[in-house]
């Protein structure tokens, strides 16, 4: 999925003073209350981290409330979407004017009607709400189901994307991926007849100086010459 990257970078954490005695957990402290938000540092979404201190001994921090300046190496892996990435989420709700979807478990995203390619038709089957295609019977969205989707926009303050299905090679990723799957296969196909047809045409065809020339032409022509009968004189 796009829209994840590892960032590293070298960062200054400020510890009070009471913490002294337990910096590495001081740390992680810091550090989690940047899990699951914006961080305009980063310009994305912290997931996970890990560090290492680089300094192991502390400066302390002049002010009304001196703190400790620890710092550290931190590799963050950052959830960072843009417009027209592709990304992959749950379906947690289906309208007869949206599809609704969770992204890793915590972002919102939203495919509004106008956004959904004219091939999905909304209809309620066996009492449940679904888009289903008009030209492969097998592809549903309904909830539950895994799709792909194209950003349209983010809203950063409440991590809430605008999504869109116009494109083809979005939708189920179940379908989507049988339906490479086999356009692969029929691919290698294709390719494999081209290979035939041309060992073929190598096995028929001999060359002499560069030019090609035809064994079964050649074949014919000399068969015809034998069998032809010396004309009558007049």
């Amino acid at each position: 999925m796009e829209g994840l990257k590892v960032s590293e970078a070298k960062m200054m954490v400020y510890i009070h003073p009471s913490k002294s005695t337990k910096i590495y957990d001081a740390i992680l402290r810091e550090l989690s209350s940047l899990l699951f938000k914006f961080n305009e540092n980063f310009n994305g979404v912290v997931l996970a981290y890990e560090f290492d201190i680089l300094d192991k001994s502390a400066r302390i921090l002049n002010g009304i409330h001196p703190y400790i300046g620890v710092r550290i190496n931190a590799k963050s892996l950052i959830f960072s979407p843009k417009p027209d990435m592709l990304l992959e989420g749950k379906v947690v709700k289906v309208t007869q004017g949206s599809i609704h979807v969770i992204v890793l478990g915590f972002a919102s995203a939203i495919i509004p009607e106008q956004d959904i390619r004219d091939e999905f038709v909304y209809k309620i089957k066996h009492e449940e709400e679904v888009f289903s295609s008009k030209f492969h019977k097998r592809h549903v969205i309904k909830v539950g189901t895994m799709i792909r989707f194209l950003v349209k926009s983010l809203d950063e303050e409440i991590l809430h994307i605008s999504g869109s299905l116009m494109p083809a090679h979005t939708g189920c990723i179940c379908w989507l991926a049988r339906h490479l799957e086999d356009g692969a296969v029929t691919e290698r196909s294709k390719k494999k007849k081209r290979e035939n047809e041309e060992e073929s045409i190598l096995q028929d065809h001999g060359t002499v100086s560069g030019e090609a020339l035809s064994v079964k032409d050649d074949h014919r022509i000399k068969k015809s010459k034998k069998g032809k009968r010396p004309k009558a004189e007049s």
